[in-house]
């Protein structure tokens, strides 16, 4: 079996560069499912705050459903 060498980055997207517009569209999809667990713990650490509490939010909740009622 042979074994071909490594390629540094700058090769890799020469190669890239070379791909049609569907084989471009398949790596991006491929690169998007191998990334997708730390895009996504980035983007929940992104969100991530202190600020509400449990009860900040009953009382936003109690305040929209008092609002929907009223207006029936």
């Amino acid at each position: 079996m042979n074994s071909l060498p490594p390629l540094d980055f700058p090769e890799l997207k020469n190669i890239i560069a070379q791909c049609n517009l569907e084989e471009k569209l398949e790596l991006l999809e491929l690169l998007e499912k191998d990334t997708f667990a730390t895009r996504f713990n980035k983007f929940l650490n992104s969100v991530k705050t202190d600020e509400l509490t449990l009860e900040d939010i009953t009382r936003e909740v109690e305040a929209v459903r008092q609002a929907n009622y009223h207006e029936q």
